[in-house]
């Protein structure tokens, strides 16, 4: 498996922002079939079609026709089949089995939100959408409706498996599902992805999974929709200060990351701490943004009160054991990059600290920022300065790139010619003094927290 890091994450959130294309290599692993089990399955019955009506989901503008698409937002399109349908994952095609009074429709749809991103889109599975006449025999049935989407975006990019999966998947189930039961349609899942989730997907559903690639029998459901609702990051910025509805539920979210990898915290017995736990996030191994002085930040840290855990996450890196760690901690610090998609695990309260490396700004504020704020952290910037950044070696500080990063970006776009040295070129060197007033501030709320929470 090729490993993508963070530098994916950035440029692809870069490009959503200012609405450019990507081109990144995906990794080819083979499909394991698997499903969650629980309770109260739906694992389907083998039985005849049974027709019944079905309430319409709230995902479109009431257009005639059992096929209804919202093809209206940037990031995602989202269909819903409003009756019984039947589901051939031989030609991932569903089929609208009930009485057809309209024009027979055809709709064709990429369930993954990220529609703006040609590139990546290329390897998403399309799904068909079809009435008429002419389907398969029904095989599988089932009392609750389908939900399909796909997650075959970027290989192991934690940041991505997030918000453009999970946190879009919840979304979607509390805005479109909120009264019904519902079965996930997997398509593009890989081996390590249905491993390293398992239990966060169990958090969303009592029913086995079906994932698509892997079945050969036909499903029939009372109704389904495909496509996924994500959150509208791009529309938050200094010119569109609307705010956003769908980060409301970051906080909901958070609880449920709580249930799914905290069950079991409460019980076990750990001894108080009598200074603030911070988490230093470093980058050993990866392209760019790495800390130049890592040990020197550690001992600064110990010096201001701070117990310091490096945390260097990797793809093998236990979910349960991320959690634990972050949720004990009262402080996180890291430079921009996907392992800081673990703030998401910090308790409410918490202080969380971005290094932001020069040229990163905005990149910044959309990925982090924004949501840290909704979710109520106490949340700090560290924007280096020219003499901390590796790029002063590399360009003459009266290049444009060192000068006035913003208009540099503003005539290039995110292209090779600004990835490379933003993202991959540029290393950290703090200054240490700079940065130990930072982490004095950081030290007074992270100890007032750990006072009232723990």
């Amino acid at each position: 498996m090729k490993k993508h890091g963070s530098t994916t994450l950035i440029l692809s959130v870069a490009l959503l922002v200012l609405f450019l294309v990507t081109q990144i290599k995906v990794s080819q692993i083979f499909k394991l079939l698997a499903a969650i089990y629980s309770t109260r399955r739906d694992q389907g019955t083998i039985l005849p079609i049974s027709l019944g009506p079905q309430a319409r989901a709230n995902v479109g503008p009431a257009l005639s026709g059992p096929i209804i698409c919202n093809r209206s937002h940037l990031s995602y399109d989202i269909c819903s089949i409003n009756g019984p349908t039947l589901l051939d994952p031989n030609v991932s095609t569903f089929y609208v089995t009930g009485p057809i009074d309209s024009t027979p429709q055809m709709e064709k749809i990429q369930p993954y939100p990220r529609k703006w991103d040609r590139f990546r889109m290329s390897n998403i599975k399309e799904i068909n959408l079809i009435s008429g006449p002419s389907n398969p025999p029904c095989i599988v049935q089932h009392t609750a409706s389908a939900l399909a989407f796909s997650v075959g975006g970027y290989d192991g990019d934690f940041f991505t498996d997030f918000y453009d999966e999970f946190i879009p998947l919840f979304i979607t189930i509390n805005s479109v599902f909120s009264t019904r039961d519902y079965v996930l349609v997997i398509s593009n899942a890989h081996d390590w992805w249905m491993w390293k989730y398992a239990d966060l997907l169990q958090s969303f559903t009592k029913h086995p999974i079906i994932y698509l690639d892997d079945q050969k029998t036909t499903h029939c459901f009372p109704s389904a929709t495909i496509g996924l609702i994500s959150l509208d990051l791009m529309a938050k910025n200094p010119k569109n200060p609307k705010p956003l509805p769908n980060l409301k539920t970051i906080l909901p979210f958070h609880a449920l990351l709580q249930k799914t990898y905290g069950q079991n915290q409460n019980s076990i017995s750990t001894p108080l701490k009598s200074r603030p736990q911070l988490v230093l996030a470093g980058r050993k191994g990866a392209i760019g943004r790495q800390i130049m002085n890592q040990a020197e930040v550690k001992k600064v840290a110990e010096e201001e009160g701070f117990d310091v855990i490096e945390f260097e996450p990797k793809y093998a890196t236990s979910m349960r054991k991320a959690y634990e760690l972050m949720s004990s901690s009262h402080a996180m610090i890291g430079i921009h990059g996907a392992a800081l998609t673990h703030f998401l695990f910090l308790r409410p309260g918490s202080v969380f600290m971005q290094v932001v490396p020069i040229g990163t700004q905005l990149l910044s504020e959309v990925c982090f920022g924004i949501l840290a704020r909704e979710m109520r952290l106490e949340y700090m910037e560290y924007k280096i300065g020219v003499g901390e950044s590796s790029l002063v070696e590399k360009y003459e500080k009266e290049d444009m790139i060192i000068k006035d990063p913003e208009a540099f970006l503003e005539k290039k776009g995110w292209s090779s010619e600004t990835v490379e040295p933003y993202l991959k070129k540029q290393n950290v060197r703090f200054d240490l003094v700079r940065l130990r007033k930072h982490l004095k501030k950081a030290f007074v709320k992270a100890k007032a927290f750990m006072e009232r929470e723990g």
